[in-house]
Order: structure tokens, then C-alpha cells, then sequence
């Protein structure tokens, strides 16, 4: 899934909410983006959204005489958009399915720190329609930004990170167990004997993830902590390594690792694709300000 939000951002050279759910639909549907060729361990709640998704498109298509083939590329006539719902799952919806997907928001929009932060929000609302959710894609990307600007590790597990930086968050304030958690509810060396819990509800897993940057040094220290924390623990480490990443960078992943990850020279472009497309659109919006 951040493979298929990385190339929306990538494709429309902007966000487009429209886009990435198109791309979600094509890799439940025909596995686009999948390292397998086929959908695989998709949660319940991003099923939903996706399949609630497709019904409006269906609506849509029959209301508007639209024909079928081209339902999926209306996100290069954004004027049609405007009245299409994109916001297909509800309040309640709290899994850590938008939270697991989200770097390639923060990567897009970092040089411009509110605009990654309202972008992360609603890359998670569009199928996790509870506000920890939503908050807890905000205060991640706030985070990833402020490692791709460049701040130290003190400066990023600081417990007044949020209050120090509030007006970037705009009039909605945190959800108070997201809040908690930016205040450093996850600081503890005890790891699961210390009440941290790698578990499917977002709120467990922002607070095990940045257990896992807090309490180690290197990437690769923090993915193995992230990983024995047990329950969750792909999530768990896939939540953790965007942070880490942006943090320690890719010369810091573990050498004996790189090799094996699968099709790494498309990942190395891509990343190189979704910096210089950000870059583009933050020049272009300057310049129009």
C-alpha cells in the first residue's frame, strides 16, 4: 500500500485522494504493487473501505453516464472529483492499516511541515475514520518530517514535541491517547513487561514503534526490537522503519539485509522519483504563494 501511495504522489505530481484508492482497489483486486503478483494479509477495515470505495465509484459511474473503462481515471479531471466521497470508512475504524503505509506522504510534502502533516491525516482518514487514527498519521508524519529536516533524536522524542509545534497541526487538536503518547507514554526499557504491546489498534502500535526508536541506537537494533515485541510484528517493524529510516538514512540499513529486499533498484528510483516530485510541487507552490 505505500508503494501504491508513493506512485500516486508520483503519478498525479500531488495529492489525490481519488488516485491512491484507485491504486488500493488494483491491488486487491490484480495485486498491483504486491512483491507476490497477488493481495495478501489485507486487514478487515481496508477491505471495507476499499469495496465501499468501489460501490461509490459504481454509483458514481451510473449517475454520471460515465462509462465503466474510464471510472478509474478520473483523477486527471479533478473538477469531476469534486463530488466524489472519498472518505469511505467511520468513526470507530481504528486499525493500524493507514498508520503501516504512510511514509510516502511525509517524504512528498517534509519541506513544507503543515502540508505533510494535513496530508498525513487524510491519507489515514480515507479508510480509517476514527481520529486516533487520523491524529496518528498526523503526529507520525510530523515526525518523519522533522527526521528528513534534519532533527536530532532528542529533538524528535521530545515530550513537548506537539505543544512546542502546535500551530503546524492547525485548528484540530490531537486525539488525548495520541497526545499521551507524544507526550512519552512509550519511554520505558521494559519493553512488553513495561505495557508496550504490538497490537492491531493504532494507538498500541504508534506507542510500540517509537518504543522501539527510543529504546535502541541503530536501525537495525530498533526493526529486531520492534519484531520481538511479538503480536503485530510486521506492522509493528513497517510503523518503526519509517521513522528509523528517514532518520538514520540508507546507508545506515544493515548491509547483510539490503540485498535481499525485493526489487530494490525499483525502490531505490522510486525513492528517487518521490524527492525530486516533492521537491517540484513545494517550488511550485512557493512560487504561487
Amino acid at each position: 500500500m505505500a508503494l501504491c501511495l508513493a506512485n500516486s504522489l508520483i503519478s498525479c505530481q500531488d495529492f489525490v485522494p481519488y488516485d491512491q484508492l484507485v491504486r488500493y482497489k488494483w491491488w486487491l483486486e490484480f495485486g498491483y504493487m504486491s512483491s507476490t503478483g497477488k493481495c495478501f494479509d489485507i486487514g478487515n477495515a481496508t477491505r471495507e473501505s476499499i469495496n465501499e470505495f468501489t460501490k461509490r465509484q459504481n454509483d458514481f459511474q451510473n449517475q454520471s453516464q460515465t462509462p465503466i473503462a474510464n471510472i478509474d481515471d478520473y483523477a486527471s479531471n479533478r473538477q469531476l472529483l469534486k463530488d466524489f466521497n472519498v472518505y469511505c470508512s467511520k468513526e470507530g475504524v481504528a486499525g493500524n492499516g493507514a498508520l503501516m503505509r504512510l511514509a510516502p506522504v511525509p517524504l512528498f510534502f517534509f519541506r513544507n511541515e503543515k502540508d505533510a502533516i494535513k496530508y498525513s491525516g487524510i491519507s489515514g482518514q480515507i479508510t480509517h475514520g476514527d481520529k486516533k487514527s487520523t491524529d496518528a498519521c498526523r503526529f507520525y508524519g510530523a515526525l518523519i518530517a522533522g527526521a528528513m529536516r534534519r532533527l536530532s533524536k532528542d529533538e524528535l522524542l521530545n515530550n513537548n514535541f506537539y505543544s512546542n509545534n502546535r500551530s503546524l497541526f492547525g485548528d484540530e487538536d490531537l486525539h488525548d491517547d495520541i497526545k499521551s503518547i507524544a507526550q512519552g507514554s512509550y519511554k520505558t526499557k521494559n519493553g512488553y513487561e513495561g505495557g508496550i504491546r504490538g497490537k492491531g489498534y493504532v494507538v498500541d502500535s504508534l506507542e510500540a514503534a517509537l518504543w522501539a526508536f527510543y529504546s535502541t541506537g541503530s536501525f537495525k537494533e530498533g526493526a529486531l526490537a520492534a519484531v520481538n515485541l511479538g503480536d503485530d510484528t510486521d506492522t509493528t517493524a513497517a510503523i518503526y522503519g519509517q521513522l528509523a529510516g528517514a532518520f538514520y538514512g540508507y546507508k545506515s540499513l544493515p548491509k547483510e539485509w539490503v540485498p535481499h529486499i525485493y526489487a530494490k533498484d525499483f525502490l531505490e528510483k522510486l525513492s528517487e522519483w518521490i524527492a525530486y516530485e516533492g521537491d517540484q510541487w513545494y517550488k511550485q507552490h512557493i512560487t504561487a504563494q
